[in-house]
């Protein structure tokens, strides 16, 4: 009886909070993006991009306080992320909610570079949000569907050169690129759209993968096949369980994996890659799909 009444409180309370940590550290990173544009010389621009990416550590510290700001909760992490913070890595995760954000965020507020999500081209125009985002040089991509490119074929190649652009930019600070591999987040209904094959998971998309390792393999340390899961019941979202305080578990599963010399090819062009790349990433999303079989067995195991 006493949570229920303190549910309306505790949404108040973390709403609040995330919105105004993420308004005074988003404005401040988009003042910095001025100045970047203004002042277009390597240096400054460098000097920019630090403090960018400091106030974005900042903002994952504010994040990963909300977990535990009305609610204490557990989290069970399985795997190594005592990295090294000026390294580069590549992460594949699986996409559930958009707490996934705010979960890799904490994953890596003090031990790893701060993480650049591949963004859906919408999110651009989001107040504050997509600016900051823009002016911490995370890509920005735009699908086009088959019948789209048989229209307009021109615009066949458009996602390559946005990551092209992004990847480069990359090279000149530590950096964790996060790939949510499914392209969108999983939902009972997309998955039986897809008629996907997993059990637990959406189809994964090879591209933005295969491209990123095509332009930064030979600097990526390793790549983090990060798994995410949320017990609890699924009938609200899992954003709703953390704003009213009822998310108490988060588990996590963290494999590392070389990047062999069989992962980077041309995606694009070369279709004997682009085969093995596709089999290869759809043999690392049947162990996920197992993953979680088994993290949620677990679970069960512990209540």
């Amino acid at each position: 009886m006493l949570t229920s009444i303190l549910i309306p409180f505790r949404v108040v309370i973390n709403f609040l909070w995330g919105l105004i940590t993420t308004a005074i550290i988003g404005v401040s990173i988009i003042g910095i993006g001025v100045f970047k544009v203004l002042l277009p010389f390597k240096t400054p621009q460098r000097i920019c991009s630090q403090l960018g990416n400091g106030l974005f550590r900042v903002w994952a510290y504010c994040m990963s306080m909300m977990f535990q700001l009305t609610q204490r909760m557990d989290w069970h992490i399985k795997g190594d992320l005592e990295l090294h913070e000026k390294g580069w890595y590549m992460v594949m995760a699986n996409h559930r909610s958009w707490v996934d954000v705010l979960v890799l965020m904490h994953l890596t507020r003090r031990h790893m570079p701060m993480p650049r999500f591949f963004l859906k081209s919408q999110l651009m125009w989001v107040p504050i949000i997509g600016w900051g985002c823009w002016v911490l040089d995370m890509p920005f991509m735009k699908r086009y569907s088959k019948e789209l490119l048989k229209k307009k074929p021109h615009l066949k190649g458009k996602d390559i050169a946005t990551t092209t652009r992004s990847c480069a930019k990359f090279r000149h600070i530590p950096t964790t690129v996060v790939n949510f591999c499914e392209g969108t987040r999983f939902t009972p209904e997309k998955h039986k759209k897809k008629q996907s094959p997993f059990r637990n998971l959406l189809p994964p998309k090879a591209g933005g993968t295969a491209f990123s390792l095509q332009i930064m393999g030979g600097q990526f340390e390793a790549i983090l096949d990060i798994t995410i899961v949320y017990p609890g019941n699924d009938k609200r979202p899992v954003v709703w369980h953390l704003l009213s305080g009822q998310l108490k578990n988060v588990y996590v599963d963290i494999q590392t994996l070389p990047i062999t010399k069989d992962l980077i090819g041309d995606y694009a062009s070369d279709e004997a890659f682009r085969a093995h790349f596709q089999q290869w990433l759809n043999k690392r999303w049947q162990q996920k799909d197992q993953t979680i079989d088994e993290m949620r067995k677990e679970i069960h195991s512990t209540r």
